[in-house]
């Protein structure tokens, strides 16, 4: 996945699915999803950003790091049906693990999520990606999301604890939409060949599959938030996320 999106038990959840899905749907529309974000509560004695070194291999070039403590946005949470299904990393889902999935941090890294609102936290592990909802930062696992009293969406703080040893320079790309129909998605990657390479990645998501187009292999993210900038000038996107492709 994880491709994440967000469920309940409730038929709150149930709408709430739908209105994910449809978020999705609306990027080949070009059309932008609202969110409302809740204001955080003010952080006392909270050090200033600082960014995390990224380990890298012998012989690999030094890449700019974006690994920023202090982030701080909306976290989400997931389960079914996604639970037994592969993740970004390769590993297999499992909800009842303490995961979660992350748009460009390394696979491996352990996180300290701090909710703003009820001032408890869980630590994870990032292996997956996602999620792709604007406003949100973090999609947590559904054991996560428990251990952290958080039954649907919730203002929150990451803190990096470490990152993984054999973390290798970054490659990241620009997502700018989901299909249903992967002809709509082959035509849309030839209207973004002059970006860069272009990729189309199939997302089972349980009750559908969707086809996300990616452009770019940028070595940094600021350079692929300056691509995204491009594409969205240019009007091929209203939305784009920068995701890590390793």
């Amino acid at each position: 996945m994880p491709w994440s999106l967000q469920r309940r038990s409730s038929h709150k959840q149930a709408g709430r699915v739908i209105g994910i899905g449809a978020a999705l749907i609306s990027l080949v529309v070009s059309t932008g999803c609202l969110h409302r974000h809740r204001p955080a509560p003010a952080a006392q004695g909270v050090p200033p950003p600082v960014v995390v070194p990224s380990p890298r291999q012998p012989g690999t070039p030094p890449v700019p790091a974006h690994v920023v403590q202090g982030e701080e946005g909306i976290a989400s949470w997931y389960g079914h049906p996604y639970h037994g299904r592969p993740t970004a990393s390769g590993e297999i889902y499992n909800m009842y693990d303490m995961t979660a999935a992350h748009r460009t941090l390394p696979f491996g890294t352990r996180v300290r999520v701090h909710d703003l609102e009820n001032d408890r936290d869980t630590e994870v592990r990032i292996n997956d990606r996602g999620p792709f909802v604007e406003g949100r930062i973090i999609d947590l696992s559904y054991a996560a999301a428990q251990a952290m009293g958080m039954p649907g969406t919730a203002q929150v703080r990451l803190e990096i604890l470490g990152l993984a040893a054999t973390t290798e320079a970054g490659i990241f790309a620009v997502q700018v939409g989901a299909f249903q129909d992967r002809s709509n998605a082959e035509r849309f990657k030839a209207r973004l060949a002059q970006y860069g390479p272009v990729t189309i990645q199939t997302f089972d998501r349980g009750d559908a599959v969707f086809y996300r187009v990616r452009v770019g292999q940028e070595s940094s993210e600021d350079a692929a938030r300056d691509l995204g900038r491009k594409l969205r000038q240019a009007g091929l996107a209203t939305e784009t996320f920068v995701v890590r492709l390793n």
